[in-house]
């Protein structure tokens, strides 16, 4: 199955953009998420995509460090919600 371009709310720039937001490293997403260094930094550089587990392994850290993932009409995007994990 494809997913539309509607369906995606997780994509490299946005997983960097997410880093950002908590200033974190490559290597603090990768102890957070258990996914490899060499895996984001491939991803985030678009070299490849991401298995779904591995995308879940990811949005999973961001949120429990307190960030959502949104797309609202189309336009994907991330917020940091009231309840964030120390």
């Amino acid at each position: 199955m494809v997913q539309s371009a509607q369906d995606i709310v997780f994509s490299p720039a946005l997983c960097r953009a997410a880093r950002g937001y908590l200033d974190w490293t490559q290597e603090e997403l990768a102890v957070h998420s258990l996914v490899s260094r060499s895996t984001i930094r491939d991803y985030e550089g678009q070299r490849h995509g991401v298995h779904r587990s591995t995308e879940a392994q990811l949005k999973l850290a961001f949120e429990k460090a307190g960030l959502c993932f949104t797309n609202d009409h189309g336009f994907p995007g991330i917020f940091c919600s009231s309840q964030r994990e120390g």
